[in-house]
Parts: C-alpha cells; structure tokens; sequence
C-alpha cells in the first residue's frame, strides 16, 4: 500500500495561513488501474502467441503527443523492426494535430524510435534472429509520471486452428460465467 500526502493550504480571514492534510491510500490495484491505454492492439493476443512482453519508451513529437492523450491513435497494422543499430515502431497512425501550424505537424505513419536498455534490445534481437518471431506493439499508454511508453511482445503466429481453438476457449468461458451467474 503506498501513502500519498496531500497539502492544501486555506486562506483564513485576517491574513493567515491553515494547512489542510489529506492522506490518501493507493493499492497496486488501483495504481495500474491509473495506467490507461490509449491505443491498444486487441487483435495481437488473437493472431500471435505472446510469449515476452517488455516496456519501451518512444520518442515522439509535442503535436504526436497531443493528439495520444486525445486517444486517437491505431497500432493495428503496425510492428517494431531494427534499424541502424536501434529498434523502430513501424506503420503506427497518429493523425495530424489539426490547432498546430503546418510547419510544426508530424507524419501520421513515420518510423519512431523505441527506448530500450542495450541488453533488452540485445535480448529482443536474438530471439526474433534465432527463433523467427516478430516484435509487436501491444498497446501505448502514458505512465504515472506522465511519459508515453510502449508495451511491446515477442509474437509467433497462430495458424488457422490455433485461432478456432482460442474462439472455442472464449465462447466456453463466456457460457461457464453465464451459467455460474444464473446459479448464484
């Protein structure tokens, strides 16, 4: 359980100062419930056996940056991808700010360059070169400090059955919670 202290201070008449403290308790559960994606790829647990996932920060533009806290951002189509001794996000959308000039906008599909430690990206690097699977963006969102990060998954394709065999699970699980609901 973390604690967080809150100071207020009221202005009384006469000119002086009252301290107000207000304690505020946040649970793990509450913290990552804060951490809101603001674009998720929901298809990827669908196509793809995740077998990693890491966390990545992305280096973005104020107008990009702007228009993900509006939360009209798409990473269906997009993937991440080496280049130049660096890791990319590739075909990720960000539409245009339309309040900023047209000199300060950024392009909706350019490559923007993921933030990792050397040895993570070592990491990622090797396995998709050794095992042949893809590096995914899972979703993006905006820590509690406020910066956009990425969560990325080492991803292996799922064939035709593998996809049925996970629509048979869904649909068995939906009919198990219906019928345990209308039991009591």
């Amino acid at each position: 359980m973390y604690v967080t202290f809150l100071c207020r201070f009221a202005l009384v008449a006469g000119g002086v100062c009252r301290l107000n403290l207000m304690i505020m308790t946040t649970n793990d559960k509450q913290r990552t419930e804060a951490q809101r994606y603001v674009a998720m790829n929901r298809k990827a647990r669908f196509n793809y056996f995740i077998t990693d996932t890491v966390e990545a920060g992305i280096v973005l533009a104020g107008t990009e940056v702007k228009m993900l806290r509006t939360g009209q951002a798409s990473i269906q189509e997009a993937f991440a991808t080496p280049k130049e001794g660096a890791l990319y996000l590739v075909n990720a959308y960000i539409p245009e700010y339309n309040q900023a000039g047209k000199h300060l906008q950024h392009e909706t599909r350019r490559a923007r360059k993921l933030l990792l430690h050397k040895k993570q990206m070592q990491k990622l690097m090797g396995q998709v070169n050794r095992d042949g699977v893809t590096i995914v963006p899972l979703g993006i969102y905006f820590n509690k400090r406020g910066l956009a990060k990425v969560e990325l998954g080492l991803a292996k394709g799922k064939h035709k059955s593998d996809k049925r065999d996970t629509i048979k699970k869904r649909e068995f699980e939906r009919d198990k919670a219906r019928v345990m609901r209308e039991r009591g």
